[in-house]
């Protein structure tokens, strides 16, 4: 059985190559099973699975809840929005409750940069980042490289853009971390007001013309404009139709080039914005393949962090 390091996932810092190798290798057989008739392995059977959603989400959390099922999991699923948290209650107050009930396991979304690391330091069972704030979304990056690999082979000396709103992604660091991991170049690239300065200092090259981003990638990692984060005060572009004309990523450029990269998105998008409907339809994009993936990639986590507990099965 492939080894995890750790006994959380809580970012992509701090993971080691060894890690995420032992996640695709774990994936891969994962994989298998999710596309035969008998859908369902005993892995996690008589583990109980806590998915603390204290942000909106529909794709990840739906996506980690059919893989804690998959291996056949008990799941319980918590709200913020349904919960004792609009009654003040603390984070940590919170969780403990869930513990006393005997859960094993803790997948944790919250708006909050940081909040799964205060949590691991304040209980005593495995926690998921599922994605805090605009900080890091763990899963989302080692889906999104289990995918190109699977298109691409080895990702060592690809070059890879990752294209959109850069500031308010919890997408990009990981994203960012997990491709340098692997061997691969990265370029960010977007409007100078959607780029934080400090990603310049991690190793990336910073961009802000698409067509000649599109011409050096081979892989464009199309982010989505989070208008819910930017706020109306002080905008970051003039309008969404100047974005998509000067940002887009369009059938019109991607024609232009002597070479298509691989497009993914990691969803939800906003077809007619960051990326063109033919182009997110196309056959250079690998976005379905990305949320079937996901699945696989979320079931390698839970069952090699599960065996840490030392109470899974083969």
């Amino acid at each position: 059985m492939a080894e995890f390091s750790s006994r959380h996932l809580l970012g992509i810092r701090g993971l080691t190559r060894s890690d995420i190798d032992a996640v695709f290798e774990t994936a891969r057989e994962f994989k298998d099973v999710i596309n035969r008739p008998i859908k369902k392995v005993p892995s996690l059977r008589d583990l109980t699975v806590a998915n603390l959603f204290f942000e909106n989400s529909t794709r990840t959390r739906l996506s980690f809840e059919l893989a804690e099922k998959r291996l056949s999991a008990d799941v319980v699923n918590f709200s913020a929005a349904s919960s004792s948290v609009k009654k003040g209650e603390t984070l940590a107050d919170t969780v403990n409750n869930i513990l006393a009930m005997k859960v094993d396991m803790v997948v944790m979304r919250h708006p909050h940069p940081g909040a799964p690391h205060y949590l691991a330091e304040k209980i005593g069972v495995p926690i998921i980042n599922a994605g805090d704030g605009t900080h890091e979304h763990p899963t989302q990056a080692l889906l999104d490289s289990f995918t190109l690999t699977e298109r691409l082979g080895s990702l060592e000396g690809k070059k890879v853009c990752i294209f959109g709103d850069i500031r308010h992604s919890r997408v990009a660091l990981s994203n960012v971390l997990c491709l340098q991991l692997l061997g691969a170049e990265v370029m960010v690239c977007g409007p100078a007001t959607l780029i934080p300065k400090h990603f310049g200092s991690l190793g990336v090259q910073v961009g802000h013309d698409v067509d000649a981003a599109l011409a050096w990638c081979d892989v464009a990692n199309v982010l989505r404009i989070q208008l819910e984060r930017q706020g109306t005060e002080v905008p970051y572009f003039p309008s969404l139709e100047e974005y998509h004309a000067r940002f887009g990523i369009t059938r019109e450029r991607l024609d232009r080039l002597e070479h298509r990269p691989v497009i993914l998105h990691p969803g939800p998008m906003n077809r007619g914005v960051e990326i063109a409907s033919d182009v997110a339809d196309g056959e250079d994009a690998v976005i379905l393949d990305q949320v079937e993936n996901g699945v696989a990639v979320r079931m390698a986590v839970l069952y090699l962090l599960a065996g840490r507990l030392g109470g899974s099965e083969d």
